[in-house]
Parts: C-alpha cells; structure tokens; sequence
C-alpha cells in the first residue's frame, strides 16, 4: 500500500512546483528501506497489541488446559511452573501483525498472493484446531485427516498452479539442490509438484511438533527467517543471482519485504512467549510459520535450503516419526512396543534426560544458529 501510494503522490506531483517537496517517496522503492519498515511495523503492532490480546484470550478462557508432561513425570526439572491456564491461540497476533505489515510494505504479485494465502489457509487451519481443544469438543483439535487433507490440498494447489504458469514453471519443473550451481533434474514437473508439496506440508507440520516449550518454536523459526531474507534478497536482484550461481526469480525481492514483518512479528511474539511463556502460538501460529517457510522456500528454488537451515525443525520431526514408526513395529513383532526415545518430539527427550526448559531452548538456538550457517555457506560453495 505505502510504495503505490508514495507512487502515486510522485505522479501527481510531477512537473508541479511542489514536486521536489515530495522528491524524497523516491525511497520507497527500494526493498531495504521497505523490509525495515515492514519489520518495525509488524514489531510494534505485536508489542502494542499483545497485552491486550492475552487478556481477552484470558477471559474468553482460552487457556492451556492439559496436565503438564513435566507435573505428570515428575521428574523433569524443566517446567518449574505450571502451564495450566496459560492463554493460546496466541499464534493470531502473530499472524495479524504479519500480514497487516507485509500488505502495508509490499508491492503486489503473484509470489507475495501464494505466500499470504498459505499463511491464511493454515492460520484457519490452526484456529480451528486450537479452537477444538479451548473449547474442549475434543481434546485431540483436529484430527489428522482433517489436517493432512488441507495441507496437501493447499500443496497441490500451490504445485499445479506454479506447474501451469509460464514464468515460474522452472521452479516446479527443476530440481536445485544445495552446494550445486546447475540443476540436479530438469524437465521434471511431476517430481517438483511433489516435491513442492512435501515441502510446504513438512514445513508446516515440523514447526507444528517444534512448539512445545517456551520460546523454542518461535525463536527457531526467527533464526531460519533470517537466513531466508537474505535468500530472498538475493533471489530477487538479477546481479547478486547470477554472481552467487542462484536461480534469479523476478519479483522475489518482495519476499524479503513479507519475511522481514514475519521477524518483526515474530520477535514481538517472543517477547510475551520467553520463559515463563506469557501465551502460546499455538496451532494457529505454529502451522502458519511453517507453511510460510515452506512456500517461501518453494518460491526462490531452494526447499532443499529448508532442510538445511530448519535441522532442528527436521530433526523434531523425525523424532516423531521414528518414534512411532518402531513402536508400532516392535508392537507387531515382539507385542510390546517399545520407544527410540525417552519421549518424543525430541526436546521433551531431552527434558527427561533431566535438561533444563531453558536449557533445551537455548541449546537448539545454538543448533538452530549453526544449521543457519551452513545452509547460508551453499551461496558460495557451490
């Protein structure tokens, strides 16, 4: 909105005596200026309307009611306080400081519609989850089915449409890979649909199983956005692209814009979401991050970027499916089913180790950070 309506002051001003006065919307053209702005936007209309979001989720009651994993072992050290009664469904500031920053900063097209629209599908998603289990229709939300069905429907969506689109069928039909400068695949549509949609469903469901303590989810997700705003940026400016070996996606500059109010928004929700957790993100949050990531990923040609700089989300999501992959197998063959891990996803493992809340947080930041690192090291070893 601001860079069409500073445009649209230039044009009207033009060959008038006020013309220099206003010379100066010049500089919302450019992406940097724009995704400070869209950071501190979405920053602050977190911090602003974040009290008065918790206190109202507090009296519609829309709290935490579950007994905590910590209370119920009653030998984790890490949940020192009890979470019962803590509001959710956080995950709307979130989501509205977000979006209201990136539609305020950004300059329209198709990448930036594909990506609020993913955000939009699974915040709904989410909201309806969260809003089963506040409501207490079902303890579980949503079921699975519910939610695989949308997210890979929204995949397909997403695969199919850029498949059929003449400027952005190569980032379907090309498979790119890290550390590389050409294509592992061309001319394989198929398999970039398919792709595309493990990509954004991964995405979405591994931040899912990442929130559970703290602050994890959240700064986790802030660390992997950093990495794609510089990714974004460089995907978008034809120069840097063809320098670094990158695939150049015209209008991907705009990305930077909607990831830099996604940290700004994101850093906000952190201040209400450290330990000890004023509100939780919840499945409205936690399912919106991920997607976000995932289209983001998709959108500049590197969902294997995503594997590299989200290890942690990965590693919380294949500790998931490990876990019950070999306790329904040895289920089967033995008729006890027996666990990989002390308890799963992977940090409440930890947290039965004996490790701190705090301690596991910050410690898969350090993880986070230096995962970070090499997925950005793939610009030049290539």
């Amino acid at each position: 909105m601001l860079p069409y309506l500073s445009q649209m002051l230039l044009d009207a001003s033009h060959g008038t005596d006020w013309e220099s006065s206003v010379s100066w919307l010049r500089v919302f053209k450019y992406i940097t200026l724009r995704s400070a702005g869209a950071a501190i936007t979405a920053l602050f209309i977190s911090l602003w309307l974040g009290r008065p979001l918790i206190r109202w989720l507090q009296r519609l009651k829309f709290g935490q009611h579950y007994d905590d994993k910590a209370e119920a072992g009653g030998d984790l050290k890490a949940r020192v306080l009890s979470k019962k009664g803590t509001p959710g469904m956080g995950g709307l500031l979130i989501v509205l400081a977000m979006d209201v920053s990136a539609l305020l900063w950004t300059q329209w097209n198709e990448l930036i519609a594909l990506t609020l629209l993913s955000v939009l599908v699974f915040a709904a998603l989410g909201f309806y989850d969260d809003w089963m289990k506040v409501t207490k229709q079902t303890s579980a939300g949503a079921t699975e089915v519910v939610k695989l069905v949308t997210q890979f429907a929204l995949g397909i969506f997403i695969g199919v449409y850029l498949w059929r689109h003449a400027q952005l069928h190569t980032l379907v039909a090309d498979i790119m890979v890290p550390f590389a400068k050409h294509p592992l695949l061309v001319g394989v549509p198929l398999l970039g649909v398919a792709l595309t949609v493990l990509t954004i469903v991964g995405s979405s469901n591994a931040v899912n199983l990442t929130d559970g303590l703290d602050g994890l989810a959240i700064g986790c997700t802030l660390i992997v956005s950093f990495v794609f705003l510089i990714f974004t940026y460089l995907a978008g400016n034809v120069t840097f692209a063809k320098y670094l070996a990158i695939p150049y996606v015209p209008g991907a500059g705009e990305l930077t814009v909607f990831v830099a109010a996604m940290i700004g928004a994101g850093l906000g929700f952190l201040w209400f979401n450290c330990h000890p957790a004023q509100v939780f993100m919840g499945d409205t949050g936690s399912l919106a991050l991920g997607g976000a990531l995932g289209i983001i990923a998709v959108l500049i040609h590197q969902p294997f970027v995503l594997v590299l700089a989200g290890g942690v989300f990965v590693a919380e999501a294949a500790s998931v499916i490990l876990q019950r992959g070999w306790f329904k197998y040895t289920r089967r063959k033995y008729g006890t089913g027996r666990r990989l891990f002390l308890m799963a996803p992977l940090h409440h493992h930890f947290e039965k180790l004996g490790w701190y809340e705090s301690q596991v947080t910050t410690r898969f930041y350090i993880l986070c950070f230096l995962c970070a690192l090499v997925a950005l090291s793939t610009l030049k070893l290539r």
